[in-house]
């Protein structure tokens, strides 16, 4: 005869919802929610633990507590926080809490209303460049739990696979509420004999979309971006057909990547750019001299890929060594020769990291954060702990001098190797521009 009669069961429920009530918020006092209630809707959950925040008291967070057939008791949260697998080991009674919010908090990209999740999640790596890639399942599996741990914006590509990784989207989307989900796609780059070549023309754009929209199983897309400028062709041509998109209902706001300057405010002249899409970490920091001043001058957001430096800030190819096939092989940062010089700024990260309670990569993601609120990181993973560990870096309180610190830590002139192999390298933002337009 088990153990667990309905009265102790409920009696253990109250017991979990009071940890909660005592954990959750520990990490910023002034965030403690107030205990409402405990109700006992039938026998599969024990109880539902109302809780509201002190500041966004119209927010009620339901706590369900639940037996499951490997005997745990596992808590999700409806609404407003998270707790993303809350265990209570029967007997043991070992209460394990994450100590995150479930509603992340929402940073503005642009002036035209884009708000998505304070950091994204980019979701390449789930089809390509990184080893051990994850099956189809796993991907769907790890976009479903970041939406339920507060992740609203979604980053992928069609030369992602090429066109796989957009699939694997537009499958995990079927199972999540599509008008809650800020999905970013991007076109421009495509394979053409083996070469990757770049494709900004009126008609391209067009076509790309299209085929995006049928990939993803989705009637628009939130945030379209140029993937890389086409050198070929003004940019105004580009952007003119982006805007009848827009007009059409079939994308909501538009980006660029990896465009210089010029580029940026002819586009913007066409159509209002509501982000653009840069790299920037604490060892590719080149774009702080124009792109990300003229971004904050022209109400432009910025969206950052590799935020951690193509996972070296968290630990990649320093505590834990590269497969052969993984593709950050041919990265020069990652060449041996240079990768030995450069493990000193991972180390001296990690220092500092102890000295803040985080993980190396949760200070890398924290200092990007921290360069303006119209900044988002979209760090790729394709495992669960390493999101949520990415996520912690949303707590972290840094001042000017300990930004400063961190920064000093790793002198971007010190860096050894180019941020990409010189083939991918001349189609970055210092290396292109467009012809003049002619209407």
């Amino acid at each position: 005869m088990s153990i667990w009669t309905s009265r102790n069961l409920k009696s253990l429920a109250v017991v979990v919802t009071a940890v909660i009530y005592l954990f959750v918020p520990c990490c910023d006092p002034s965030n403690r929610r107030s205990f409402a209630s405990i109700t006992f809707p039938s026998d599969r959950y024990l109880a539902v633990a109302r809780f509201r925040t002190s500041l966004e008291p119209s927010t009620a967070a339901s706590f369900l507590v639940q037996v499951s057939s490997s005997s745990h008791l596992r808590v999700f949260v409806s609404k407003g926080f998270w707790v993303s697998v809350c265990k209570l080991s029967l007997p043991a009674a070992l209460i394990v809490i994450s100590t995150m919010a479930h509603s992340l908090p929402l940073r503005s990209l642009g002036s035209q209303g884009l708000q998505v999740s304070a950091m994204g999640l980019g979701c390449m790596g789930l089809s390509r460049a990184y080893h051990p890639m994850p099956t189809e399942e796993e991907g769907i599996n790890l976009i479903k739990q970041a939406y339920e741990i507060g992740v609203t914006f979604f980053d992928t590509a069609d030369v992602y696979g090429p066109f796989v990784n957009e699939v694997l989207i537009g499958k995990a989307l079927k199972v999540l509420p599509r008008e809650k989900i800020q999905l970013a796609t991007k076109f421009g780059n495509k394979f053409e004999n083996g070469e990757l070549v770049v494709r900004g023309s009126k008609e391209y754009v067009r076509q790309a979309c299209e085929a995006s929209l049928k990939r993803l199983d989705v009637d628009y897309i939130d945030l379209y971006y140029q993937h890389r400028v086409d050198t070929s062709v003004p940019i105004e041509e580009t952007m003119h057909e982006m805007k009848k998109l827009v007009e059409e209902g079939k994308i909501k706001y538009v980006g660029l990547s990896e465009a210089n300057p010029d580029t940026i405010r002819r586009a913007h002249a066409v159509h209002p750019l509501s982000a653009v899409q840069i790299e920037w970490s604490l060892w590719t920091r080149d774009v702080e001299e124009d792109i990300v001043p003229l971004c904050r001058e022209l109400g432009i957001g910025i969206v950052v890929y590799s935020p951690l430096g193509r996972g070296f800030f968290s630990g990649k190819a320093t505590t834990e060594q590269l497969s052969t096939e993984d593709g950050r092989q041919t990265q020069p940062r990652f060449q041996q020769e240079n990768l030995e010089k450069n493990k000193v700024f991972y180390d001296r990260i990690a220092e500092l990291g102890q000295k803040h309670g985080c993980t190396p990569g949760q200070l890398a993601l924290a200092w990007v954060l921290h360069q303006g609120d119209n900044v988002v990181p979209i760090p790729g993973t394709s495992k669960v702990k390493n999101l949520e560990e990415n996520l912690g870096a949303l707590r972290l309180k840094l001042s000017d001098a300990e930004l400063k610190e961190i920064s000093d830590a790793v002198p971007v002139e010190e860096v050894a190797g180019a941020r990409y192999p010189d083939k991918s390298y001349k189609n970055t933002y210092k290396f292109v521009d467009t012809p003049p337009y002619q209407a």
